[in-house]
């Protein structure tokens, strides 16, 4: 599978050029505004319901919430980032597939409607695993396996599939993704490195976007040559 070696270094590539860069500082930005404003309104909430007359108790209170705050938001950053950066997915795929494919031959935007939904669900997958993940730091030597095992399997089925509904039908795109499964899951696990790294999740859709374009390319190309061959 040298294909995928070659994909993720081009991918790597890609993703410091200029539109990526603009992409990620817009969805950073979204993401660290948003979580700032949840966190300002569940500490404004947290403390409403908890009341204390003695001053240290109350100050302890406070650092106690900010801490649970911050460790609970730590945990949404990777999913939404995943989902701020979905708004933009289709904008880096135009990017990524004009140095592919020739002119008139790249994919074509999905739907609003259903970019909403990938978007969604993107983050709702992404948050899932990091819950999983959490639950699994109780069970120490198969925490980090089984989180990385869960995103190989789960990204690696979304990010391609988001890739394949750009030139062809849902249903076709689920078909070829059924057709090509162990490979997808091969690709999701470079896409999974990129989860489990702190500081590189938030990269992950962009990375996953350039990255499944490649793979959607090749895998395509693959099933075309045995068709002609039957």
């Amino acid at each position: 599978m040298t294909f995928m070696f070659d994909a993720a270094l081009a991918s790597l590539r890609e993703i410091v050029s200029p539109p990526f860069r603009n992409v990620l500082f817009k969805s950073l930005g979204m993401t660290f505004l948003l979580l700032a404003l949840a966190w300002v309104g569940l500490d404004k909430l947290a403390l409403s319901y908890i009341s204390v007359d003695h001053p240290w108790l109350q100050l302890a209170l406070t650092y106690a919430t900010g801490v649970g705050l911050f460790v609970f938001l730590a945990f949404l950053i990777g999913p939404i980032s995943v989902l701020v950066a979905g708004l933009f997915l289709d904008d880096l795929a135009d990017v990524v597939e004009a140095d592919l494919y020739p002119p008139g031959e790249r994919g074509t935007a999905i739907p609003v409607s259903q970019a909403v939904m990938m978007g969604v669900k993107f983050a709702a997958v992404s948050a899932g695993v990091n819950f999983l993940a959490l639950l699994l730091l109780l069970l120490p030597g198969i925490n980090a396996v089984a989180f990385l095992l869960a995103n190989a399997y789960l990204l690696g089925r979304e990010y391609f599939l988001f890739a394949a509904t750009r030139f062809r039908s849902l249903e076709e795109a689920m078909e070829l993704r059924r057709r090509y499964a162990p490979q997808l899951f091969l690709a999701g696990l470079f896409m999974a490195a990129f989860v489990v790294t702190p500081g590189l999740n938030v990269l992950t859709p962009l990375f996953g976007v350039a990255f499944m374009a490649r793979i959607h390319k090749t895998l395509s190309a693959e099933r075309q040559a045995r068709w002609a061959g039957r």
